[in-house]
């Protein structure tokens, strides 16, 4: 797969989301996947042999973030806690370019998550971006040295392809007040691999979904998607609701409930063999910042989280509002956006009126 530039290694909706309309239970769901791949990280670093250590941790692609942001970066909170900041990648080129849907070209960063882990405390908020948000994308540096000036009313998922990983990061500092300590990247193509590897998982809809754009055709009931159909699953938004993110989203957090559910089954944790190819495939997929970009890094980052219980995970989405001059754009709603990133800065909990969106995407 081809990564942005910064990497040492290599639509329009008609509505957007509201973090207003799904239940707590439902949301926790993208962080326990993501904890589950920690976690797989932790036991294959502690339990396979030199050379597979060694093949696992050449999968690992880093992102010098210090170095390509430099000084110009929020303080880091006094305390121990942690912020992560989480994408969901679709470069449309290398392996991802057989996976490609509709007319969009270049990388995209699907899914956005700033993950803020307090010190002490088994609880932990997750924070989605709306892939359509009106942004100011601050002035960056390309791996080239070559500058990139600020601009304003930029739609946040288009950084990754206009400058690099390092932007999106920065970009999302400067949003929030909020310094990531660490970032974190998932491939679409190793998305696809990782579920083919499993053997494919089970999702049963209560109505048939037809979205020529992703390439999902379900009818209403049960079914076992294979990896091809699982992307197309989380990717699809033109087939459900009113085609906003919001249905997509509730599709891929039903998804990965069912992927955890598939994995307890199958007791994979209880199979070595089957526990390297899903490392190998996860690994794969994997882009760090540099001083997670090797395998006892993240195992080191992944056992600093054995106190966050994924069941008290909390995940929000930034407060939007449509944008007066263009409905199928969404900016962040104020004052919620500011309150909900002030309660992180501060370690303190979400106030409930910073969790009301003006943008309901089509939901009560």
């Amino acid at each position: 797969m081809t990564h942005a530039p910064t990497e040492t290694r290599g639509r329009r909706s008609r509505r957007a989301p509201s973090g207003g309309g799904q239940g707590r239970p439902r949301r926790r769901r993208v962080w326990r996947w993501i904890a589950l791949s920690l976690v797989l990280l932790v036991l294959i670093g502690g339990g396979v042999g030199y050379w597979l250590y060694s093949d696992l941790n050449g999968n690992i692609k880093g992102v010098d973030i210090n170095e390509a942001i430099g000084d110009d970066r929020p303080e880091k909170l006094p305390t121990s806690g942690r912020n992560v900041l989480v994408l969901g990648s679709d470069s449309r080129s290398g392996d991802n370019a057989a996976l490609k849907t509709g007319k969009i070209a270049g990388a995209r960063s699907d899914t956005a998550l700033v993950m803020h882990i307090p010190e002490g405390r088994k609880e932990a908020v997750a924070v989605s971006i709306p892939r359509d948000t009106l942004v100011t994308r601050p002035a960056c540096s390309k791996q080239d040295g070559s500058e990139v000036p600020a601009a304003e009313r930029v739609m946040f998922n288009s950084i990754y392809s206009q400058v690099g990983p390092a932007c999106v990061v920065k970009t999302v500092e400067q949003m929030s007040g909020i310094r990531m300590d660490h970032y974190m990247e998932i491939d679409f193509a190793g998305f696809k691999d990782l579920v083919d590897a499993i053997g494919g998982v089970t999702v049963t809809v209560d109505q048939a979904i037809r979205d020529t754009s992703s390439g999902l055709d379900l009818t209403a009931g049960t079914h076992k998607l294979d990896g091809t159909e699982a992307l197309a699953f989380v990717r699809t938004r033109h087939g459900i609701g009113d085609g906003s993110d919001l249905g997509r989203i509730g599709l891929q957090q039903q998804f990965m409930l069912a992927l955890l559910s598939e994995i307890k089954r199958q007791d994979l944790f209880g199979s070595p063999t089957k526990t390297y190819t899903i490392a190998d495939q996860l690994t794969s997929a994997l882009t760090t910042d540099s001083e997670l970009a090797s395998l006892t890094k993240l195992a080191e980052f992944g056992r600093s989280l054995n106190g966050v219980d994924p069941s008290t995970m909390d995940t929000i989405m930034l407060p939007v509002a449509y944008d007066k001059q263009d409905p199928n754009r969404v900016v962040a709603a104020q004052p919620q956006a500011d309150e909900l990133w002030k309660a992180l800065r501060e370690d303190k909990d979400v106030p409930e009126s910073a969790r009301k969106s003006p943008a309901k995407g089509g939901s009560s």
